[in-house]
């Protein structure tokens, strides 16, 4: 998707990506309103279709600790982690991916590599994290299947709300004054 519209929208479907972006001083705060909210629907509307899709199974049911790959802690976690354990893993993982992508996208890196970098560690950070939480790091992809999996599941958002900007957060910040490079380009519009 990154190649497809990266052109377009900076290619960033992610309100963690969002808020660690403008921490680190690459994305205008004007936007990021407006592109959460792009961002939430967007996750719902695919939510919708994955369920359309679901529901055309004879026998399909919302049942079990994570119907549609809804994210949990306790006694939704797919491992059965505490939320201070889920907690923790949200916010470091994403303040590793939000490094990753602030360093492929800086002025300095090679161009054209940064959706296979941001690609590869979006694809490591799964690998790790969904025996954890079913792996968040974007508040939009929690919303979207917590909206259809029900209250339980949706009472527990708020984590996958809180840890992945917290840890894009202070990525921005970490990057912008650590590894940042002084007028870095604003990640926007037609920029990845």
């Amino acid at each position: 998707m990154a190649y497809a519209v990266g052109h377009i929208s900076g290619a960033h479907f992610n309100p963690a990506v969002s808020f660690g972006l403008w921490s680190g001083k690459r994305f205008p705060g004007a936007e990021l309103l407006p592109y959460i909210v792009a961002q939430v629907l967007g996750a719902v509307v695919a939510t919708g279709l994955i369920y359309l899709i679901a529901t055309g199974k004879p026998g399909f049911t919302l049942s079990g600790s994570n119907p549609l790959a809804t994210n949990g802690f306790g006694v939704h976690s797919p491992g059965g982690y505490s939320l201070a354990a889920c907690f923790i893993t949200e916010v470091v993982l994403t303040f590793i991916f939000l490094v990753v992508i602030l360093g492929a996208t800086d002025g300095r890196a090679p161009k054209g590599f940064a959706p296979i970098a941001i690609g590869l560690s979006l694809t490591l950070i799964h690998l790790i994290s969904i025996p954890i939480t079913n792996t968040s790091v974007n508040p939009a992809r929690s919303t979207g299947p917590a909206l259809f999996a029900g209250v339980e599941l949706f009472k527990q958002v708020w984590l996958f709300w809180v840890a992945p900007i917290l840890g894009a957060l202070l990525a921005g910040l970490f990057y912008s004054k650590v590894l940042g490079e002084s007028g870095a380009p604003v990640v926007g519009k037609g920029e990845i």
